[in-house]
């Protein structure tokens, strides 16, 4: 992802919006990302089901595995 400082931002804000890319931009002041503008298509529904058949679930994800006694 492409990063710019907020003044150069500034002075060329339609020209980089005309070339903003899939991934957008990231605006920073003083070298710390402060915005980041992405165009309107890119929503984040891609990545919905995309972990599907990658993960294993191992034990019982619902215990923390500690023992307790609840009138102790």
């Amino acid at each position: 992802m492409r990063q710019v400082n907020a003044s150069k931002f500034k002075e060329q804000c339609l020209s980089l919006l005309d070339r903003l890319d899939r991934e957008g931009l990231v605006i920073t002041k003083r070298g710390k990302p402060v915005a980041r503008v992405v165009p309107i298509g890119s929503g984040c529904a891609h990545l919905i089901g995309s972990m599907k058949g990658k993960l294993e679930i191992k034990g019982d994800i619902l215990s923390t595995g500690l023992k307790w006694n609840a009138e102790s």
